[in-house]
């Protein structure tokens, strides 16, 4: 049997923390706290969690040089996430750690950092009824769903969504309003995968949803580092004489 998949499942942790938010009471343990209990339940999960108030934000090098996976969730507090702490997540996607980006994690320094691009997009808060279509089937994220997800009441994302055409995009959300998104993004940073995934509005108990815990537990496993080669750059001498 391999290693155990060593997943960290990052959360701001701010509207939770405040009595008169919803998620107060939606996510008593904190998003992150919903997150990495759907995540436990795989026996082959080493899960650890960490939020920004913690010292470097729960990133410390040795928590990050341990991490094989990274889920990320953003929402208020971008701009207080330092600089160099994104800079060392940056680096670690790109030696081979899989990223995870969930929700308004869309805004956050490392998504934006690594997609290069403003990712910005349409939103409104007013109950749309979502329904999450699965446009790439054979993809690994997909496993043990069905067509789509019916998400019910979500918060509406809507193209344009300012972000590179995606490698392969798994899933296609439309909404009641009538707009539709690209709610499921996958890319390659070096060595690293990432996936952008749309549902997790606070609001609503999206992370305690079968379906929406399922595609995280796939893209963990599809983001899960390959032991390929590692690249070697500058300079170097012939391999023939």
């Amino acid at each position: 049997m391999g290693r155990s998949v060593r997943v960290t499942v990052w959360n701001e942790y701010r509207h939770e923390r405040s009595e008169h938010h919803p998620a107060c009471k939606i996510y008593p343990e904190g998003i992150h706290g919903a997150i990495a209990k759907g995540l436990r339940v795989e026996s082959d999960f080493e899960v650890r969690t960490a939020t920004l108030d913690e010292p470097e934000h729960g990133l410390t090098d040795e928590v990050l040089a341990n991490t094989d996976v990274l889920t990320w969730w953003g929402h208020a507090a971008h701009g207080e996430v330092r600089d160099e702490i994104v800079a060392k997540v940056h680096q670690r996607v790109l030696e081979g750690m899989g990223l995870i980006v969930l929700h308004s994690g869309h805004f956050a320094k490392i998504f934006r950092s690594l997609m290069g691009t403003t990712c910005d997009l349409k939103w409104r808060e007013g109950n749309d009824h979502e329904r999450l279509w699965v446009v790439e089937p054979g993809h690994p994220i997909t496993c043990g769903l069905g067509e789509y997800i019916d998400m019910g009441p979500e918060e509406m994302y809507g193209e344009r969504f300012d972000i590179p055409a995606p490698e392969t995009l798994v899933f296609v959300s439309w909404f009641s309003g009538g707009e539709i998104f690209r709610s499921g993004c996958c890319y390659t940073r070096g060595r690293g995968k990432i996936f952008y995934f749309r549902p997790g509005h606070e609001t609503y108990p999206t992370y305690y949803n079968d379906d929406v815990r399922r595609v995280i537990t796939n893209a963990v496993r599809w983001a899960n580092p390959t032991n390929g080669p590692v690249p070697t750059f500058g300079n170097t001498q012939p391999l023939e004489k």
